[in-house]
């Protein structure tokens, strides 16, 4: 894990200086980005976050992996950009604008700037999503 942390801090470093759109891709293995933690908003019960852009310098969007262990939600909360939950495994409820909607894996819910949205674990198994969003701003590279 350690060795694929400073291979992406050395790549970051070696692309901070050039264009985005001359900067060669960046490569994460998701094993290096996990973090046990309570979800966002609201920490309610526990989650696996894999943070998997966070270590990515000049990025203009959010790509992360986050699994909901029983009885854990993402609180309801308002957003102020277009946002994904697609779901890989488990089941949940997802909630937008007041409606609720049950996903499944390989269905996603495709949430509008401006909603107030969350989503919890139900069922038996723990809740894996993709979730990813936009930036305001682009992050600054180091």
């Amino acid at each position: 894990m350690i060795g694929a942390i400073l291979t992406l801090v050395a790549a970051q470093a070696a692309v901070a200086s050039v264009p985005a759109a001359e900067r060669p891709m960046v490569v994460i293995e998701e094993r290096a980005t996990i973090r046990r933690e309570p979800p966002p908003h609201g920490a309610i019960g526990m989650s696996t976050a894999y943070r998997i852009s966070d270590g990515v310098d000049g990025r203009t969007m959010e790509f992360r992996k986050r699994i909901l262990h029983r009885g854990a939600a993402i609180g309801v909360h308002r957003i102020d950009h277009d946002e994904v939950y697609y779901v890989l495994s488990g089941t949940g409820e997802v909630t937008s604008g007041g409606e609720r909607r049950t996903l499944t894996p390989g269905m996603t819910a495709y949430l509008y700037s401006g909603a107030t949205v969350g989503i919890r674990q139900t069922g038996g198994k723990s809740l894996s999503l993709i979730i990813s969003y936009p930036l305001a701003k682009p992050v600054a590279a180091k």
